[in-house]
Parts: C-alpha cells; structure tokens; sequence
C-alpha cells in the first residue's frame, strides 16, 4: 500500500493557491481541468516529496461546503516553526494557535480546512511573542 493524496474541496482557486503556495511553500505538480464534467484537479506538494500529495478539487458551479471536523486536520513538518509562522502572518494569515511550545501550530485555509504545523526534531525554546500569544478562532 502507498499514500498517494488527501483530497480538499474548494471554493476558490487563487485564494485556495495563495494559501498553500505563496503561504505554505507547496508546489502544482500537476492540475487536470475538466470543462465537460465542470471541475478542476490540482495536485500539491511539499518540494522534494512529489509521492505525498494535496488534492485540491474545485467544482465550477456554486457549492456551499460544509466543514466537517471528522476530517480533523492535515500536518506539515517544518525547519522552523517560528520563521514559518511569521512568514504566514506576513502573507495576512492568522495563526489559530501560535506555537506557544516551540513545537506545534494551527491555522485555517480560506475553505476552513485545518493545518498543524510541528516543528522538526525538538520542540524550539519558548520566546515571544508566541509565547503570550491566545488562540484565535477554532482550530
């Protein structure tokens, strides 16, 4: 058996691209649009692991998708938590739960979809300002 992708429906495609991309450091490795049936594919992936994909599915017409916490969340290892969050708050995304351990973050993507961070190896020391941060939000 192989992992080969975790499917996520979207409601919007440059904001969905902005957040995993420009925001996460993802890539497209492949992206299939299907005008007949009316929906689009994109396959993402962490640089250098191309086997453990994002599916992002967008539908063309209207849909209203519900957030389902049986999901739960996807997780991405990070060299530096710190550095990786500070980067997402500079792209205007919020951090659900700051990395107040040194060790573990969450944010949203625009469809609501929850993303932990954890930081690779050891958990990084204690500093602020992520320290004193609260949560926002649900995560």
């Amino acid at each position: 058996m192989k992992y080969l992708h975790t499917m996520f429906r979207i409601r919007n495609v440059e904001k969905s691209l902005d957040f995993f991309c420009d925001g996460l450091g993802l890539k497209v490795v492949k992206r299939n649009d299907y005008p007949d049936a009316r929906f689009s594919l994109i396959f993402l992936s962490v640089p250098g692991n191309e086997d453990a994909q994002l599916e992002l599915t967008y539908n063309w017409d209207s849909e209203n998708y519900t957030e389902g916490r049986n999901f739960g969340h996807v997780a991405y290892e990070v060299d530096d938590i710190y550095a990786t969050c500070e980067h997402l708050q500079k792209c205007g995304i919020t951090i659900n739960r700051p990395p107040r351990d040194g060790h573990m973050a969450f944010v949203r993507s625009p469809d609501n979809i929850s993303i932990e961070l954890l930081q690779k190896g050891k958990p990084l020391e204690v500093k602020e300002p992520w320290a004193s941060m609260s949560n926002e939000g649900a995560w």
